[in-house]
C-alpha cells in the first residue's frame, strides 16, 4: 500500500512534525509527500522527508494555477500508483479532491483547525468548511475539532478524530546546557530566576497578547519571572509595544522562530498557550512530554492535552488575570511543578503516542481502500 501527504508547508512545524512521526510509525506502508511550491518555502519540509529516508518533491505549478496544478497533481497520482491521497490544509484539500476524484483514489482532509489570520486566508478557510462533506473521509485531530467539522455538514461516519501524537523520543535526554542558554536571553537572570515559555505563531487567534497581559500581573508578585515568547507573525510588533509600555523590557523576550525549540522547552518552569481557538496544539504536546506544566485555555483540543489540575490548569480565554493566579501557582509551588510534569509526561506515554496514531490510521486506510495490510 501507498499513501501520499500533500500540503503546502512554508517550515518545518508542528503539522509537518505529525506527517513524518505517522509515516515513521507505518513501516509497512510506502509513504511519499508532495509539497505545494509556496515560493521556494518547502524546502524545509522536503529536507526533513529525504532526511529520513523517505520520497518527496515540489509541485512544478501552484496557485494561481489552479487548472495546471490539479492536472500535475493527477498525472502524479497516477504515474505514482497511489492508493489513498491524505490532504493537509485547504489548498490541499480543494485541489487534491478534485485529483484524487479523477485517478479514482479515497481522498482524505486532515483538519487541525483553522486560524483566520487575515482576510484572505478566512475567505480559503470559508470555502474548505464548505467543501470537507465532499471528501471521502475527514480526520479530526481532536474531539473539539471534530464538532467544528460535523457542524460543517460532515456525515457522522465520514469523520473520525485522531489524535497528534506526543515527541516523546524528542525529549528522552536534554542538553544541560540549554539550562543556561535559556537563562542567557535575559541579561539579569541568575539561578533564582523562573522562566515562563509561550511558543506559536504571532497571530490574533493565539491570544498572545493576553500572555504579555499575564506577565504584568505575574512579576509584580513573582520578582525573579521571566517570559519568553518564541515564534513570529503579524502580531509582534503589538506584542513589543505592549511589552514597552508595561514596562517589561528585558523581562518579556520575543526569542523568534527557533528550530532548537525542543532543546529549551525542558528547562522552562511553566508553559502558557492562550489561544481563543485550536484544534489539538503541538505545542502543548511537546510541553507535556517535556515534563512542563501547562496553563491553556479550554478551547478547541487543549482539555484533551491538560488535565486540569493533574497536568496543568486550564482557563476560560481572553482572562489574563486568571492565567497570572494560575502561573503564580506553579512558580509558588515547586512540588506542584514537578508532579504536574511527572504527570504530564505519564499523560503523553498513555495516550498520545504515534503507534496509536499509525494503528488507527492503518485501520481507516483499510476500511477505504479495502486493502490489508500487516501492521507493526
Amino acid at each position: 500500500m501507498q499513501i501520499v501527504h500533500l500540503t503546502a508547508s512554508t517550515f518545518f512545524g508542528g503539522p509537518e512534525r505529525q506527517m513524518l512521526g505517522l509515516a515513521q510509525a507505518l513501516p509497512n506502508v510506502t509513504t511519499r509527500f508532495l509539497a505545494f511550491a509556496e515560493q521556494g518555502r518547502y524546502q524545509d519540509l522536503l529536507s526533513q522527508v529525504e532526511a529520513h529516508g523517505f520520497a518527496g518533491r515540489a509541485l512544478d505549478h501552484d496557485a494561481p494555477q489552479f487548472r495546471a496544478t490539479i492536472r500535475e497533481l493527477i498525472d502524479d497520482l497516477r504515474l505514482h500508483g497511489d492508493d489513498v491521497l491524505l490532504c493537509h490544509g485547504y489548498k490541499a484539500n480543494l485541489l487534491g479532491c478534485i485529483a484524487a476524484r479523477k485517478v479514482g483514489i479515497p481522498v482524505v482532509a486532515v483538519s487541525r483547525g483553522w486560524t483566520g489570520e487575515n482576510r484572505k486566508i478566512r475567505f480559503y478557510e470559508w470555502l474548505d468548511r464548505r467543501h470537507l462533506r465532499y471528501m471521502d473521509h475527514v480526520i479530526a485531530v481532536s474531539d473539539g475539532q471534530a464538532q467544528k467539522v460535523r457542524r460543517c455538514r460532515v456525515p457522522i461516519d465520514k469523520c473520525s478524530v485522531i489524535r497528534n501524537a506526543a515527541r516523546l523520543h524528542a525529549f528522552a535526554s536534554v542538553d544541560e546546557s540549554y539550562r543556561q542558554r535559556l537563562r542567557d536571553f535575559f541579561p539579569d537572570a541568575n539561578t533564582q530566576t523562573q522562566i515562563v515559555a509561550a511558543a506559536g505563531r504571532l497571530s490574533p487567534e493565539k491570544g498572545f497578547l493576553q500572555f504579555v497581559e499575564a506577565a504584568s500581573r505575574i512579576i509584580a508578585q513573582h520578582h525573579q519571572a521571566r517570559f519568553i515568547q518564541f515564534g513570529d507573525g503579524i502580531e509582534r510588533p503589538l506584542m513589543e509595544q505592549r511589552i514597552k509600555q508595561l514596562g517589561l523590557t528585558n523581562r518579556f523576550v520575543l526569542a523568534g522562530f527557533r528550530a532548537d525549540l525542543d532543546a529549551y522547552l525542558p528547562w522552562a518552569d511553566v508553559f502558557v498557550l492562550p489561544s481563543y481557538t485550536e484544534g489539538l496544539p503541538n505545542v502543548l504536546l511537546e510541553a507535556s512530554a517535556a515534563g512542563v506544566p501547562c496553563v491553556a485555555t479550554a478551547v478547541g483540543g487543549s482539555p484533551e492535552v491538560v488535565r486540569d489540575e493533574h497536568t496543568g490548569f486550564l482557563v476560560e480565554p481572553g482572562q489574563p488575570d486568571v492565567i497570572a493566579n494560575r502561573v503564580g501557582l506553579l512558580l509558588g509551588n515547586e512540588a506542584m511543578r514537578r508532579e504536574f510534569g511527572e504527570n504530564a509526561q505519564q499523560f503523553m506515554r498513555d495516550q498520545f503516542t504515534f503507534e496509536a496514531q499509525g494503528r488507527a490510521y492503518l485501520e481507516l486506510i483499510q476500511r477505504l481502500t479495502r486493502r490489508e495490510v500487516v501492521a507493526c
